[in-house]
């Protein structure tokens, strides 16, 4: 079985590549800039599982001409894709009334645009094997968030499309459902969650802590398991019983 695994050099994505390694997958991930922390995120991979098939693919989501190429890529080296998680996000955070074009057209493009190009890129694919797993990556702010809007926006479409490819494909064998993630602290949410709003949190969440990498990745696996055959249509919220963003 092989995943591709989007934004899988560090956070989140890391942790995700590194489970799947770790349960006999071979992985395939994308990065969109930091060569080193791709390296770094394969150098771990061998350490847990010496013979797995790890490899690296530079995509900038907001480029998507080259998101097809890069899938026929994947495809070609690994000669099978079984699972695709839409995990890489970017944020470009400020209030709407100051929010430019740019700052909301760079965030939808790459995080809710990049992710429907990557799920028709292979659902062509999973519908040829009668077999395929999607997980897209969502976020409490899905639901509002302050400062976010153009986040928000693209992490809510991101549960609206993948509802919609549940319905359209479970038949062929497809299955698609989301991963709701609460505060789980990575290098993006070191450079855009302030320290007030970390605050909140701790105050609010019923659990009393953050989330961590490795249990939203739990999470994830477990949603291409036999097990889980028959969640379909699906947003799972990890995120310690908060159901809002602050």
């Amino acid at each position: 079985m092989n995943v591709l695994i989007t934004g899988g050099s560090r956070g989140i994505g890391r942790a995700l590549v590194l489970k799947f390694v770790n349960e006999g997958f071979g992985c395939a991930f994308t990065y969109a800039a930091k060569e080193d922390s791709a390296r770094e995120t394969v150098r771990l991979a061998h350490e847990l599982r010496p013979e797995a098939k790890v490899a690296p693919y530079k995509l900038d989501l907001c480029n998507l001409a080259s998101v097809e190429p890069v899938v026929e890529r994947v495809i070609s080296e690994f000669g099978d894709i079984h699972v695709l998680v839409n995990n890489a996000a970017i944020v470009r955070d400020g209030p709407v009334a100051f929010m430019s074009d740019k700052d909301w057209n760079d965030v939808l493009t790459a995080d809710l645009t990049g992710p429907f190009h990557l799920i028709r890129a292979l659902v062509m694919h999973f519908l040829s094997n009668k077999y395929g797993r999607i997980i897209n990556i969502s976020s409490l702010s899905a639901g509002g968030s302050t400062g976010q809007a153009n986040y928000a926006a693209a992490k809510a479409g991101l549960i609206g499309l993948s509802n919609t490819v549940a319905r359209e494909y479970a038949r062929k064998g497809i299955t698609s459902n989301v991963v709701t993630v609460g505060y789980v602290p990575t290098d993006m949410t070191d450079q855009h969650f302030a320290k007030e709003l970390e605050k909140v949190w701790m105050e609010y969440c019923p659990m009393r802590r953050a989330g961590t990498a490795e249990e939203i990745a739990s999470m994830v696996y477990y949603l291409t398991t036999p097990e889980a055959g028959f969640i379909n249509g699906e947003n799972i919220r990890v995120s310690g019983g908060l159901t809002y963003a602050p």
